[in-house]
């Protein structure tokens, strides 16, 4: 199964591979550099098909928890202060996602949505740590039962050059379901309240809508 946001990509990928050999077996006569051509296309191919994966996931829902919004390796868990919305000092976990890793964002949290923003920005590396505050991102704040306002990022890499956000405000967010996807890596950080006994550790392998990162006490 792959996401939507990959439909026009892997049509356009494949409409160039079928073309680029076609045109190789009418130009070329010999047939080792056909053969090589055709096999690095079918690799870049399955490349780009593989990174838009959209594998189903059993997501179990539970207000009590909150589960990571994507796959990936828990590169940060540290006190900082939050500036854009909650104005308060907040717990960071970060999850960097490499471009082997499936990369859509999902809810971490049902609940209504307060907040979402776009901001254009620079592309450090996902791991930088300006990146939270200067690269291009997209910030969503979801109003929760047990744990106040949850806020996540997503935030652009040196790779990734295009996010896609669903997330619209008063509307409703279910645990789990797709709030966006990130394209060629990248990183989203979980602002969580500052006492919050996370249940994750660093360089932790995490799936989203599966693993749990914070229960409520």
């Amino acid at each position: 199964m792959f996401h939507k946001e990959g439909y026009k990509i892997l049509v356009s990928s494949l409409i160039g591979l079928i073309i680029i050999n076609l045109l190789s077996n009418l130009l070329i006569n010999k047939q080792w550099i056909v053969t090589t051509i055709f096999l690095a296309t079918l690799v870049m191919f399955i490349l780009v098909a593989q990174f838009f994966r959209n594998p189903k996931r059993h997501v179990k829902k539970n207000k009590k928890n909150i589960l990571s919004p994507v796959d990936g390796k828990v590169v940060a868990i540290e006190k900082v202060f939050e500036p854009e919305f909650v104005n308060e000092e907040r717990l960071q976990v970060s999850i960097f996602m490499s471009p082997l890793n499936v990369h859509v964002t999902r809810y971490p949290i049902g609940g209504k949505i307060l907040y979402t923003k776009y901001h254009p920005g620079k592309f450090f590396v996902a791991w930088h740590p300006k990146s939270s505050e200067e690269n291009e991102r997209t910030t969503v704040v979801v109003e929760t039962q047990n744990f106040g306002n949850i806020l996540f990022r997503q935030i652009a890499g040196a790779v990734a050059r295009r996010i896609v956000n669903y997330a619209k405000e008063d509307k409703i967010a279910v645990q789990g379901e797709d709030s966006g996807f990130i394209k060629f890596g990248s990183r989203v950080d979980l602002f969580l309240p500052v006492d919050s006994e996370i249940s994750v550790s660093i360089n932790e392998n995490v799936k989203g809508g599966e693993s749990i990162i914070l229960k409520a006490k």
